[in-house]
């Protein structure tokens, strides 16, 4: 009688719900680690070509950029720093992606459905954007620490001051104050609402998209086709806030008075194609990232049950 009653017991809906949740959480942050750690590179490339031509009244910037392109860059940091130097920021990049990507897309699906999509018929749109920019501002507000860290890591070059990434994190605070680990937190949230609304939103649509119409099946080939659509739109839009948020994280205090006066100088010092430093790298760094994220994430999703 005991044994019947025991099997007839039955979890709440809203606990499942809950739990399928925290594990699509653990699933995005699980994908977006094994994606940090391939394209991490081009991340460091990226960052570097970035900053390049910063400080163009200094005696580096006369003699001409360092580096002349993404494979010149990466042959020029692997020679003078070593292989190890385009890794460099890694477990801060790790902890990056199991924070931020736990929160905007382990989160998404659910605030999406808070927003009134479901999923079914034709795809809505305005209820997606509206949850990527929701998450993303979460995730930014909750750790943006962790994206100071890593770009510091991966610009300091030979100049590492860091010996390690908890000793960045207390230094950061020490000589900076807590205003430092979240430096430039405006801008990032802006950036990665964009990312959100351009590589979660696209890679949605185009999924929703083939499915409405019968165009394609819900496996692999699909979820190829959204993420290389995805990472495609996603570096064409974002990379001119990508420039000025790497810029902006990356001076040093009182070098500019706000993230709008980081643009200007931009523009100003270096022409609006400076907008765009870096995008090579950056196309291939969004491309793989999401390539191997998306691919993960959908498959952990179905081992774990929490493709929902």
């Amino acid at each position: 009688m005991d044994g019947q009653k025991q099997a007839n017991i039955v979890i709440p809906q809203s606990q499942l719900q809950v739990l399928a949740t925290l594990k699509k959480m653990a699933a995005a942050g699980t994908a977006a680690s094994v994606a940090e750690v391939v394209s991490i590179p081009m991340d460091t490339t990226k960052v570097r070509l970035q900053l390049q031509g910063e400080a163009v009244n200094t005696k580096a910037a006369s003699e001409g950029p360092k580096y002349r392109g993404m494979t010149h860059a990466i042959a020029t940091i692997v020679k003078e720093e070593g292989v190890r130097s385009l890794f460099r920021g890694l477990n801060a990049g790790i902890q990056r992606q199991i924070c931020f990507c736990g929160i905007r897309i382990g989160l998404y699906d659910t605030v999406r459905k808070f927003y009134g999509d479901t999923s079914e018929g034709k795809p809505q749109v305005l209820p997606k954007i509206l949850a990527s920019c929701t998450t993303a501002s979460a995730a930014v507000l909750l750790f943006q620490p962790t994206e100071v860290v890593k770009i510091r890591m991966q610009a300091a070059g030979t100049k590492q001051i860091y010996s390690g990434t908890l000793s960045a994190y207390a230094t950061i605070a020490r000589t900076e104050g807590m205003k430092g680990l979240w430096r430039g937190y405006q801008t990032n949230i802006f950036r990665l609402s964009v990312v959100n609304c351009t590589e979660i939103v696209v890679y949605d649509i185009i999924k929703s998209y083939m499915l409405y119409k019968n165009l394609m099946k819900d496996n692999v080939p699909l979820h190829l086709t959204s993420a290389v659509g995805a990472g495609f739109v996603s570096c064409m839009i974002t990379s001119p806030i990508d420039v000025v948020k790497t810029r902006f994280i990356n001076s040093a205090p009182g070098t500019y008075r706000s993230p709008v006066h980081c643009a200007v100088d931009v523009v100003r010092n270096n022409g609006p194609t400076a907008f765009y430093k870096g995008c090579v790298p950056s196309f291939l760094r969004f491309g793989s990232w999401a390539v191997v994220f998306f691919l993960s994430y959908e498959q952990i999703k179905r081992a774990t049950g929490s493709n929902v």
